[in-house]
Order: C-alpha cells, then sequence, then structure tokens
C-alpha cells in the first residue's frame, strides 16, 4: 500500500473513533435525563419566597438538579433558560461542541434563548447555574449575560462539570457580569467527574450541601 493509502485508513480510523466517542457521550447524555426526569421541580412556597433568584440552563439535566435544589435551600424563584439548538442527541451535542468552540473566538457569537430577558429588580442575589463545555460555561449563560443587567446584585455563577473549567474563561465571565453592573461576583462548582465514573445525584446534592452551604463552606 502507499503512504496515501495508510493516511486515509488512519484518518478514517481517527473519524470513526470520534464518532464513537459523541455517540457514547449522547446515550450517557440521554440516560442522565431519564433518570433526573422523575426529580420533582422545586417551586418556592410564596410568589415572593425571597431576594434571590436562581437562573440556569441544563441539558442533560444535572445543572437543573443543582439549580433545584439551590433554589429549594435558599426559598429562591426559579427560572429554567431554554436554547433548542442544544437538544438531546448528536445533532444537538455537535451543535453544542461548536457554538463552545466558537464562543471563544467570537465571543458575540450568542445562541437564541428563551427567555431572553428576566425582570431582576425584586432580587438583591441571582445565581446562574450552567454545565462547563470545552472548559467554558455553556453559551446559552453568556447570553442572558448579554441581555440583561445586575445593578446592584451580588452574582453566584455556579458549575457542573466532568473534569476541568477554564479559569480565563470564569473570569471573562466575571468581567462581563461586572459590566452589567452588578456589585460582586463569587464561584461555585462541583466537579461530577468523568463520564463514565461519575458522582450518583444524590452524591452531587450531598456535595454541594458540604462544599457551598455548610458553616465550614461558610465561615
Amino acid at each position: 500500500m502507499s503512504l496515501m493509502h495508510w493516511l486515509l485508513i488512519a484518518l478514517a480510523l481517527v473519524v470513526v473513533a470520534a464518532l464513537g466517542v459523541l455517540l457514547a457521550v449522547t446515550w450517557i447524555e440521554s440516560r442522565q435525563a431519564r433518570e433526573l426526569e422523575g426529580k420533582k421541580p422545586y417551586t418556592p412556597a410564596t410568589a415572593n419566597a425571597s431576594r434571590t433568584a436562581v437562573v440556569y440552563f441544563s441539558r442533560s439535566g444535572n445543572t437543573a438538579l443543582a439549580a433545584r435544589h439551590v433554589a429549594q435551600r435558599l426559598d429562591a424563584q426559579l427560572f429554567s433558560l431554554e436554547a433548542p439548538d442544544y437538544q438531546l442527541g448528536l445533532g444537538g451535542l455537535a451543535h453544542a461542541l461548536k457554538d463552545a468552540n466558537a464562543l471563544k473566538e467570537k465571543p458575540g457569537a450568542l445562541p437564541d434563548i428563551t427567555p431572553r430577558t428576566i425582570d431582576l429588580t425584586p432580587f438583591d442575589t441571582v445565581w446562574l447555574g450552567s454545565p462547563v463545555w470545552l472548559y467554558s460555561p455553556a453559551p446559552p449563560i453568556w447570553a442572558f449575560v448579554e441581555h440583561n443587567r445586575f445593578d446592584g446584585r451580588h452574582v453566584v455563577l455556579f458549575n457542573t462539570f466532568n473534569s476541568h473549567f477554564g479559569d480565563d474563561r470564569i473570569a471573562a465571565l466575571q468581567a462581563k457580569v461586572m459590566a452589567r453592573g452588578a456589585r460582586s461576583f463569587e464561584h461555585r462548582h462541583v466537579l461530577r467527574g468523568r463520564m463514565m465514573r461519575q458522582l450518583t445525584p444524590d452524591e452531587m446534592l450531598r456535595a454541594i450541601d458540604d462544599e457551598w452551604f455548610s458553616p465550614q463552606a461558610n465561615p
């Protein structure tokens, strides 16, 4: 065989391997979504439960579970962001990875989200929840920050993630939030682990309690 034939075979093997990884991730995400679907959503006891809002985007349900837990702990109002381009499935996953990568080079390349704006005037504190894609908060949370103001509010970014996040990407989002009027910013996160060895939902919630809400975490 010629060198060109060997190169074509090697390229084909790389493509097959990459497709296999994407299919595996898609299957795991779909399984997680089914498991988490039965977790009841949280609704505050009163219309004006507290002056805290929890706004989140979630693809497979892990960040949604974290957001509901945070809202329950704080008796907060809960707002879900929808981004139709990132639905579960191979197409949605490919779109998510493409947009997450593009956002690093083109900060204005933001997806459509619903709702684009939320009236945050009743709140003193706003929690923003997002998974981490390619070491960065997912594009929908960047879009929400772009379309809203946080004048005088304390903003808490919280992330669920599999392996790593980039400190530079957190700093960039912090700068964007502060430029939109926030008085202060903090970042909280929970490491769920690699796809094949992740925390269970209950373990993730215990980690949130221990790392975000225990007296030791908030001296």
